[in-house]
């Protein structure tokens, strides 16, 4: 299997599409996010393995170059110093350095151009990575908001303005009836006092009547 399959098969609309069908859209999200980081962790050791590969050629191609500049110097020198079969040596060595570092320069572009299109893939799938953790977010705040719209919906189903309006009016009948009841009470209780109270109160009455009288009198005379 592909190390990027999952790059692939899990493009940004297909998962979208799959989580707008799913019955729980966070937990198929958070699997989504689970499987994309796991493959995005191996994604990162293939990656490693290519530069690693990629730095090795590298370093065969430059050793080669560096070979065949030294030799092509030394057949320079013996060449000078009159060593024909030194020189011959020297260039022989330089002949055989060339060919590999023809060799060692098309692996490592080669693998540089692999390493390139991986790096290239690997930084695609942390962007999808981070699309589908952002909208994890989006998805928690929607999917909290429609259930606590359905449970006010549930709850307001079982209500009426029609029997809200029934048992208002049956509570204000209930309080009228209270305070009819406390006021028939009242004079219930008005009508049981006892003689001695009705004597009290009337000698009560007498001495205002008196006081008054009293005080009517005194600004008659000054007139």
């Amino acid at each position: 299997m592909s190390i990027f399959k999952r790059l692939r098969d899990l493009t940004m609309s297909n998962v979208n599409a799959i989580i707008d069908k799913a019955e729980d859209p966070i937990k198929m999200t958070d699997q989504y996010i689970r499987d994309m980081t796991e493959d995005l962790e191996d994604a990162e050791k293939a990656v490693a393995a290519q530069i690693a590969i990629e730095k090795k050629f590298k370093q065969l191609y430059e050793e080669q170059e560096a070979l065949v500049a030294k030799r092509n110097q030394q057949a320079h020198t013996a060449a000078q110093a009159g060593n024909a079969d030194l020189a011959r040596r020297a260039l022989e060595e330089k002949k055989a350095a060339e060919a590999k570092l023809v060799e060692y320069k098309t692996s490592f572009e080669q693998n540089k151009a692999s390493a390139d299109n991986l790096r290239s893939k690997l930084e695609e799938m942390r962007k999808q990575l981070t699309q589908m953790k952002n909208k994890r977010e989006t998805l928690v705040a929607r999917y909290n908001a429609a259930k606590a719209q359905t449970e006010i919906n549930k709850a307001m189903s079982g209500f009426s303005s029609d029997s809200a309006s029934a048992g208002l009016k049956r509570m204000e009948e209930k309080m009228l009836a209270a305070e009819a009841q406390a006021e028939a009470s009242n004079e219930m209780q008005s009508g049981n006092k006892s003689l001695d109270d009705e004597f009290e109160k009337l000698g009560k009455d007498q001495a205002v009547e008196d006081e008054l009288a009293a005080l009517m009198k005194q600004y008659d005379k000054q007139q």
